[in-house]
């Protein structure tokens, strides 16, 4: 039985994924996400798909990347505390 290194959970449906010279387990793609994913530069959301790379920063769309140029923050929720 494997043991997430995300969240911890033991699992007998882990699996391993080997990224940047480690191997790492986890029980779900979620906890994955979490752990490997990039965020965004200009709205830090999880960068799941393709994103756009501008001078070596990591957006997770062409709209973030022409506001971070601009020096433009979007409007995001903030999480009630």
């Amino acid at each position: 039985m494997g043991k997430c290194i995300t969240c911890g959970n033991e699992y007998s449906r882990t699996f391993d994924v080997k990224y940047d010279g480690r191997t790492m387990t986890f029980d779900c793609i979620e906890c994955a996400a979490q752990a490997i994913a990039p965020t965004c530069a200009q709205c830090s959301t999880r960068v799941l798909g393709h994103g756009v790379e501008q001078d070596g920063t990591i957006y997770c769309c062409s709209s973030c990347a022409r506001m971070a140029s601009r020096d433009v923050r979007p409007h995001v929720a903030r999480q009630p505390i």
